[in-house]
């Protein structure tokens, strides 16, 4: 296929769009989850101990809270009229219980959210501190409602329940009210919440951490001791263990919905390992090349029976290569269509997701242990080694969702493998719209693109500004007003607060 008519295949375009706009917005869905009951728990810390650090830390914070969140709101409002649009074959198709956890995030989490997060920033002032404090734990609570939600319209799509067919519309629906109980109990969905929230606590602490340190080390060279041991030297710890705990349970959680994906969409994890053929004692491999379809497939350096207690705690289970899955679904839904999912995206996607957020356990590992026993970091390349490594688990967040939507493909909706009859299910070819010109998409895909772009940079731009900015801490005989005598060493202010 030549490079135009792939531009002008409506299919493709609406892919890459999609594709794109999720990985713009998906960037920033992390840090509010993770870090809205952060700062949640940093004004309760205040409030509980009275220590003035807590405050700032909340108000520091807080406001970078603010900025993504902004952000957050601008970039997703986009993706719900794709489903209506491009993909208004899929939304046809599935809309009657697609669209129902979406209409409880938006009724219910968006405006619970949206709506303590207003009371939280104009009401510093004008609330008690306690009616304050639970402002911004609603606004959490809220955002992981909203989190919830999302991940349940689309765990369905990797595991349909609850559905049935209507054979007068051709449509599927929920069945009753029991089938919107079954889409919420969806084994799927309840272990990717955990291992979501659970890396968007790693998100959090990351950029609570690298920030701190870069701070710790600046205040420290500059000789503000109080700044940089009161302030930025509990934040690292405070980020620190946060990685740590977020750390464990992302890994103990991601490992648990390996073994649900395996058995629910063996395509998609054989892909991920580049297992060819069906065997017992599946080893993990480290580097592979090639595809197993065209019998390309290289390995390099397989660690026996790996793979098999991964995907089901025996290190001696068969497990289903990519070849055997490709005949089990022609068999069962059709010849004449590849099932394999692309192997070297999966492949890849899955070690670098895997890569990159142990590499961020790691540093908060070793922050907790530099700052031991009152120590501070004060090398200006540890700092910067700091500050750099927030952006990985951001980037191990966006690898883990392209492993799971491209790790799925051909599917928009997964056939549930546990009911062979069952007939919800669609191929993605069938889900896109038949009424959008491909020119149409084309272009919107170059607008959003473009937009999404300006505002990430914005985004990036804001942030590193309040980031930049800190605290201003005063210094003895210094013109504040912050009620304490002259000459005392005093809280650090913030240099913008909301």
């Amino acid at each position: 296929m030549g490079l135009v008519p792939m531009a002008l295949d409506s299919l493709d375009v609406a892919r890459w769009q999609f594709g794109i706009t999720t990985v713009y917005h998906f960037i920033l869905v992390p840090l509010t989850i993770g870090l809205s009951p952060l700062v949640a728990l940093m004004e309760t810390l205040h409030l509980r101990t009275g220590n003035e650090q807590w405050r700032v830390a909340t108000r520091f914070f807080g406001n970078l809270l603010l900025i993504n969140f902004a952000l957050g709101v601008a970039t997703g409002i986009v993706q719900e009229f794709q489903f209506g649009m491009n993909w208004s074959e899929y939304s046809r198709f599935v809309g009657n219980i697609f669209g129902a956890p979406l209409a409880f995030e938006a009724l219910l989490a968006f405006f619970m959210e949206s709506t303590f997060l207003g009371l939280w920033i104009f009401g510093r002032d004008r609330l008690s501190p306690k009616l304050h404090n639970l402002c911004i734990w609603m606004v959490a609570l809220g955002t992981n409602i909203s989190a919830f939600f999302i991940l349940a319209a689309n765990s369905w799509m990797q595991h349909p329940v609850g559905a049935v067919v209507n054979p007068d519309t051709g449509r599927a629906e929920l069945d009753g009210i029991g089938g919107f109980f079954e889409v919420l109990g969806n084994k799927i969905l309840w272990v990717t919440v955990a291992h979501v929230i659970s890396s968007a606590f790693l998100v959090a602490g990351t950029l609570i951490l690298g920030v701190s340190v870069w701070w710790m080390v600046r205040a420290a060279r500059a000789g503000q001791d109080f700044e940089a041991r009161a302030l930025w030297r509990r934040m690292t710890r405070f980020g620190a263990v946060t990685m740590i705990i977020a750390g464990a349970l992302t890994l103990g959680s991601g490992h648990i919905q390996g073994q649900v994906v395996a058995e629910e969409q063996p395509a998609k994890m054989a892909a991920a390992e580049m297992l060819c053929e069906t065997e017992s004692g599946a080893g993990f491999t480290v580097a592979a090349f090639g595809s197993c379809a065209d019998g390309t497939a290289t390995h390099l350096i397989t660690i026996p029976y790996v793979y098999s207690f991964m995907a089901t705690n025996d290190p001696n289970a068969e497990i289903m290569g990519l070849n055997d899955a490709q005949e089990m679904y022609a068999e069962r839904y059709g010849e004449g269509v590849d099932y394999t999912p692309n192997e070297m995206v999966t492949f890849w996607s899955f070690r670098l997701m895997i890569g990159l957020g142990t590499i961020a356990i790691a540093i908060g590992v070793a922050a907790l242990w530099l700052t031991r026993r009152g120590r501070l970091v004060t090398s200006p390349l540890l700092g910067r080694i700091a500050l750099g490594s927030v952006w990985l688990p951001f980037v191990a967040s966006s690898l883990g969702w392209i492993m799971t939507e491209m790790g799925r493909q051909p599917w928009v909706v997964v056939p549930n493998l546990a009911d062979p009859v069952s007939q919800v299910y669609m191929l993605t070819a069938d889900g896109v719209s038949t009424v959008v010109s491909s020119g149409t998409v084309l272009t919107s895909l170059i607008v959003f693109t473009l937009l999404y772009a300006a505002l990430g940079v914005i985004w990036f731009l804001l942030l590193r500004r309040y980031v930049r900015e800190g605290v201003r801490t005063p210094v003895p005989d210094a013109d504040t007003d912050t009620g304490d005598q002259p000459g005392e060493q005093s809280t650090p202010l913030l240099s913008f607060q909301y």
